[in-house]
């Protein structure tokens, strides 16, 4: 019972640092007045929204392929 409970908060944890990731980049985005960093950054918030997404999937066996 308690690593199923530690599985479920691990998965939180990453989740939440994942969303405080993505909110950080957008808000440096936006601050940002260099153009070049503008993309960095917003190509960065994509690819974290990204993993989130593949993360959250994983996480209720959503990209699991049955034969």
């Amino acid at each position: 019972m308690k690593t199923n409970y530690r599985r479920h908060e691990g998965r939180e944890g990453a989740t939440s640092a994942l969303n405080a990731a993505i909110k950080d980049t957008n808000l440096t985005e936006k601050v940002s007045s260099i153009a070049p960093t503008k993309a960095a950054f917003g190509s960065v918030a994509v690819l974290l929204a990204l993993i989130r997404v593949c993360f959250l999937f994983s996480c209720h066996g959503l990209l699991q392929v049955h034969i």
